[in-house]
């Protein structure tokens, strides 16, 4: 069975209702005005998490942030990143967040596994002569802290958003396979 030229299955914030429609505003200082992430960015350079941030949302007790490339050839989309129980007064992640399981003990930030089998970031990294992908930075204001580890499966942690989900938004960068010199 051959693999679709892109996943059938649509991102995860279109399969979440927030309680407040409003939404909220989601930026990273590393997007170019026509959409590009920057190349520090990608898996094909340094593979540095970008720098995001998000407007408050008023009774958040923290966010929850999951990349998604929906243009990957296979299935579903392209997981990059699952990241939660970002504390609510942080207002956004900074440039390369450590890839690892927990950040800032006691009460720690979550990282689960992406796609490419490692927890934490996954940089963009489209099949060369594949075109522009598209990567969704959706972001999630919740009511509470996940009771969830790591090794959480995006279909699990998508079941708990949707019942703790106040506020979402999302911003949409693009990256395109470095052209071979």
């Amino acid at each position: 069975m051959s693999s679709p030229a892109h996943s059938g299955e649509t991102i995860t914030i279109f399969k979440v209702e927030p309680r407040d429609e409003s939404g909220l505003v989601v930026m990273s200082p590393s997007q170019a005005p026509d959409g590009r992430l920057a190349d520090r960015h990608s898996a094909y350079h340094e593979n540095l998490s970008p720098p995001i941030t998000w407007t408050e949302v008023e009774g958040a007790e923290c966010y929850a942030l999951i990349v998604e490339d929906p243009d990957a050839p296979m299935e579903k989309p392209f997981v990059h990143w699952m990241i939660w129980n970002i504390p609510a007064e942080a207002g956004g992640l900074p440039e390369g967040v450590p890839q690892a399981q927990y950040i800032d003990p006691p009460h720690p930030i979550i990282q689960g596994r992406n796609d490419a089998d490692d927890y934490g970031w996954f940089g963009p990294r489209p099949p060369a002569g594949h075109g522009v992908h598209r990567y969704y930075f959706q972001v999630f204001a919740l009511d509470q802290r996940l009771e969830v580890g790591p090794d959480t499966p995006l279909h699990e942690l998508l079941n708990i958003l949707k019942g703790h989900t106040i506020a979402q938004g999302e911003m949409m960068a693009t990256y395109e396979a470095p052209r071979r010199q």
